[in-house]
C-alpha cells in the first residue's frame, strides 16, 4: 500500500514541538525587548547628565526644574529642549528619539540618597540635580523608574 501524507499522530507531535519551542522563545524575546528599552533610558539619562554638566560649565548653574514629574508625558522632551519656554534654561541637545518608552524630567537642588529604592529617594543638595526616566503606560517598562544625579549616582 503506497500512502502519501502524514498521520494525525505525526501532525500532533510536530505541533507539540512547535508549541514547546514557542513557549521557550517568546519570553526570551520579550525579555530582550525590555532590556533594549531600559538601555534606551540609561543612555538618555547619561545624555541628560552630561548636558546639565555642560550647562553648568557654561552658565555657573544648573537649569531649572524641567518637565512634569510623572510618566506618560511625551511633552517633557520639548520642555527640556526649550527650557519650558525660557531659552536660558534649555538643553536643546537632548534628542531621545520619537518613540520613547520613557518620560523624562529634571529636578534641581536634590541628589539621590537611596539608589536602591524604586523610585530612588532624594535629599536636598545645592547645586545638584536628579534626572528621572519613568516607564510609560502600555510599554514593557511600565513601572520602571530610573534616575541619575550630578554626582553620577544612579539606580541601575
Amino acid at each position: 500500500m503506497d500512502r502519501k501524507g502524514f498521520t494525525l499522530i505525526e501532525l500532533i507531535i510536530v505541533i507539540t514541538i512547535i508549541g514547546i519551542l514557542a513557549a521557550v522563545a517568546i519570553p526570551a524575546y520579550i525579555g530582550q525587548q525590555k532590556k533594549a528599552e531600559r538601555s534606551e533610558s540609561y543612555s538618555n539619562l547619561e545624555s541628560l547628565r552630561l548636558l546639565e554638566e555642560q550647562f553648568f560649565a557654561e552658565n555657573g548653574r544648573y537649569t531649572i526644574n524641567l518637565g512634569a514629574q510623572a510618566k506618560d508625558n511625551p511633552g517633557n522632551i520639548a520642555i527640556i529642549q526649550t527650557g519650558g519656554g525660557d531659552p536660558t534654561n534649555a538643553l536643546p541637545g537632548f534628542r531621545p528619539g520619537n518613540a520613547t518608552s520613557f518620560s523624562y524630567w529634571i529636578i534641581q537642588n536634590v541628589q539621590i540618597t537611596n539608589a536602591g529604592a524604586n523610585p530612588p529617594a532624594t535629599g536636598a543638595l545645592t547645586p545638584c540635580f536628579v534626572a528621572f526616566a519613568a516607564g510609560n503606560t502600555g510599554r514593557r517598562v511600565n513601572g520602571d523608574v530610573f534616575a541619575i544625579d550630578c554626582n553620577n549616582i544612579r539606580n541601575w
